[in-house]
């Protein structure tokens, strides 16, 4: 009898079939099957016929059905997370319901990251950082090896900075502001610089500049840094905001969100991707023709790096604003005229679209810049984005992002190996 049950929360606490099957919402059939599979261990009190189950155990059958069904769509079964950051859809996307290719258009990297955290544009807002914070930062990177990469940096000043700010463990949303305040002109003064200047001012795109070419810059190619920056500020639940999202779900501090994100991003399938472009865009350059580049990628089974994207059917719409802009660069033509053959070429046999990659290969690879320099803008320009996906999570009950494991191994209990 449920009577004679120890109190609820207690551990010897035993559940009925049909009270099993009542927390579960299923018939007391599916418990049986549930036993079958392993999803659930029953026993028979002494003297009783029928089965009754541990309701602990139960309880945590229920939240990881719970957590399925609310993390699956009908199209098989992807996690899904509420957001009112970014919108994907008809081959645009929205920051916060704005366009964000006019967002971009009409704004610095500053104001849209602005936007992103707090939904109000504040016009002419600069990000500066402390003397003593950017001191540290500099001289955690400094103490690399040379041939150490950009993410890598940009990771190593996270740190860094994270350690010289004894509020960092504040979560509340005017203490998150104030780091992304701070920690992303400091990752900016923290990378080395390639040209010298008196003063490191300015608006951010300028202070990155220095950092990526030792290139006079035009007032052309600057906005298409400050454009690129602004544009690549997020864009919904890509690999490494899903990271940060996760961190951000066991509170970690937002130093620590925005290291996920960065480990995440040195993949060749992620920040990376810019760098092959920029390298594949060189060889067509060095050939005169993407003809013999194309058929060596595709004769070593790669996948043509700058083309494509699996939430666009057609161009993706920061390629297309880019692209725009590099037009009035004039050294930017070669390389342009490089990227058409490109996609001209493998049109023959795929109608892929350029993607952001290309577009950021094209100004890398025609301002003296290095491969890296891509991943580079990409990440500064990502933080932002970590930030804001970093401060609405903390809004959501923590741990939530914890999917359930389809464990498909031997049914235990298996023998002790000797």
């Amino acid at each position: 009898m449920r009577d004679q049950q120890p109190a609820p929360g207690s551990p010897a606490r035993r559940l009925s079939t049909k009270e099993t099957a009542e927390l579960l919402g299923v018939k007391p059939e599916t418990v049986y099957a549930y036993v079958s599979r392993g999803q659930l261990s029953s026993r028979r009190e002494p003297g009783g016929r029928a089965s009754t189950f541990d309701a602990q155990e139960v309880e945590a059958l229920a939240r990881r059905n719970r957590r399925d069904a609310a993390g699956t769509s009908g199209s098989g079964g992807d996690l899904s997370v509420r957001t009112r950051i970014t919108l994907i859809e008809k081959d645009r996307y929205f920051f916060r319901g704005v366009d964000a290719t006019e967002l971009a258009a009409h704004h610095s990297y500053e104001e849209v990251a602005e936007w992103l955290w707090t939904g109000r544009m504040t016009p002419g807002v600069t990000l500066t950082a402390p003397e003593a914070t950017v001191a540290v930062a500099r001289r955690a990177v400094d103490a690399l090896p040379e041939h150490t990469s950009p993410t890598d940096r940009l990771r190593v000043a996270t740190i860094a900075s994270a350690a010289e700010d004894p509020l960092r463990f504040d979560l509340s949303e005017d203490a998150v502001l104030g780091t992304a305040r701070v920690l992303i002109p400091t990752l900016v003064a923290a990378l080395p610089v390639q040209r010298e200047r008196r003063h490191d001012d300015g608006p951010l795109a300028h202070r990155l500049w220095r950092r990526l070419t030792g290139i006079d810059p035009s007032d052309a190619a600057l906005r298409v840094l400050d454009t690129a920056l602004a544009l690549l500020v997020d864009h919904d639940l890509a690999a490494s905001t899903l990271a940060v999202r996760v961190a951000a779900s066991a509170r970690a501090h937002a130093y620590a969100a925005v290291s996920a994100g960065l480990g995440v991003l040195e993949g060749p399938l992620h920040g990376a991707s810019s760098g092959l472009a920029h390298r594949m865009l060189l060889d067509v350059l060095d050939q005169g023709t993407a003809v013999p580049v194309i058929a060596d990628e595709l004769r070593a089974g790669r996948r043509i790096p700058g083309l494509g994207h699996r939430l666009y059917q057609g161009e993706d719409p920061r390629a297309r604003v880019l692209f725009g802009l590099l037009e009035e660069v004039p050294r930017a033509e070669p390389a342009l005229l490089a990227a058409r053959d490109i996609v001209a070429t493998t049109a023959r046999y795929a109608p892929l679209h350029a993607n952001v990659d290309l577009a950021l290969a094209v100004f890398t690879a025609s301002c003296g810049m290095p491969a890296t320099a891509g991943e580079t803008i990409f990440a500064i320009a990502r933080t932002a984005g970590w930030i804001a996906h970093t401060l609405e999570e903390y809004g959501e009950h923590p741990l939530r992002m914890r999917p359930s494991g389809h464990y498909v191994g031997p049914k235990p209990p298996q023998p002790v190996p000797e």
